[in-house]
């Protein structure tokens, strides 16, 4: 028997400053350019969530999608969608709201939420031609 990986797509709508507050002004206009806005700037994210496991012999099913969009939609979307990263979400409070450490952040909040006999994998788009993949 060979593992599948079912894919799950979602977009979400949020903003965000990168800033690191240990550093002067200077420097993180350097370092993070106009993504250091102090009134923030938004993105509209795509995302794909990657369930890998062996086929349900009875169901056909690697997982039931169901189940994986009710997670997504719970732990990701409710907590993200709209949102100013930076003040909204308290993953964000002390962690710079990264495209990579987004990745991170939504893949701890699926992942315990799946079954361990699975793998998950988070594919996030920022922008069409910058993306994250978690892990790696």
């Amino acid at each position: 028997m060979h593992k599948l990986a079912i894919v799950r797509r979602e977009h979400f709508n949020a903003a965000h400053r990168l800033h690191n507050p240990n550093w002067s002004d200077a420097k993180n206009k350097i370092v993070f350019g106009k993504c250091n806005n102090p009134n923030y700037h938004g993105h509209n994210y795509e995302m794909e969530v990657k369930i890998i496991g062996f086929c349900d012999p009875d169901t056909g099913y690697v997982i039931d999608t169901k189940i994986v969009s009710d997670i997504i939609k719970s732990e990701v979307l409710e907590r993200l969608d709209h949102k100013n990263l930076n003040l909204d979400v308290p993953e964000f409070k002390e962690l710079n709201p990264t495209v990579e450490n987004i990745a991170i952040v939504i893949h701890n909040l699926i992942r315990a939420k799946i079954d361990s006999e699975f793998d998950v994998k988070i594919k996030l788009y920022e922008t069409p031609r910058n993306y994250v993949e978690y892990p790696y």
